[in-house]
């Protein structure tokens, strides 16, 4: 349980590469800027880098690979994903593919300018951060429109080390960030959300971790998002390095 990389040193490694400071403004390295489905339709940012390697990771590709990546301040982030959500008749926005907590400053300023338009913002994020610092679910209770998604990576300390290749001691940390954020303020099951990576663990562990979730606040079991893999040819070839195999998937 105790082999592997510390996540929250690796942010901090990770950082030097995919956040700079101008001034006052942090910049932040993306992969991309898109549309989607998801959420009944969305506008999206992927940012690169992240504090965990999920032996899963649908955007692997870019997610370590820093070059192929360019700096955006928020304002011009917020610039294009309000063309792609005005163009496509969405009212909400997110940043994806990797750790958007990495650049928290960034974060921040960027949920204020959606704010200010009426835009929901979207948080997707593995919580590792959010769980070691209580002072972060504060700073994003500030807000009136965040809706913090928290990836949980697996059942148990043991998957999570075997799905993410870190000390599995970290698993704790993304229930921690549930409890910060509801202490802050965000309302369980509606602005603050647990969404369950559920393909790899087995149907007891997955009841234990419910109960545990309801322990934090009942509320959060009423909406729980499950998360399984989607069998990209990027996802197949990882799951093959790395000899894992889905109980739960989809088929794209």
């Amino acid at each position: 349980m105790n082999e592997g990389y510390d996540p929250i040193y690796l942010s901090e490694l990770v950082k030097k590469y995919v956040v700079k400071k101008v001034g006052n403004i942090e910049y932040r390295l993306y992969y991309r800027f898109r549309g989607g489905p998801w959420y009944g339709g969305i506008a999206t940012g992927d940012v690169i880098g992240c504090n965990l390697r999920c032996k899963f990771c649908w955007s692997s590709y870019f997610r370590d690979n820093y070059r192929l990546g360019r700096f955006f301040s928020p304002f011009e982030v917020f610039k294009r994903l309000k063309y792609i959500a005005e163009k496509r008749g969405y009212g909400l926005i997110r940043l994806s593919g990797s750790e958007p907590t990495l650049s928290m400053n960034h974060v921040l300023e960027l949920i204020k300018l959606c704010e200010d338009e009426d835009y929901v913002f979207i948080l997707e994020t593995n919580g590792l951060l959010i769980g070691k610092d209580h002072r972060l679910a504060k700073e994003l209770s500030n807000f009136s429109n965040v809706v913090v998604r928290v990836s949980i990576k697996g059942a148990c300390k043991r998957d999570f080390s075997i799905l993410t290749g870190a000390k599995g001691e970290y698993f704790s940390l993304q229930l921690e960030a549930l409890r910060n954020l509801i202490d802050a303020g965000l309302k369980p099951g509606s602005e603050v959300i647990a969404a369950i990576m559920a393909s790899f663990s087995s149907d007891e562990d997955l009841a234990r971790l419910v109960m545990e979730l309801s322990k934090i606040h009942e509320d959060l079991v009423r909406n729980i998002d499950w998360e399984v893999v989607i069998l990209y040819p990027g996802v197949k070839k990882l799951l093959s390095k790395y000899g894992l195999r889905p109980r739960r998937y989809i088929e794209p």
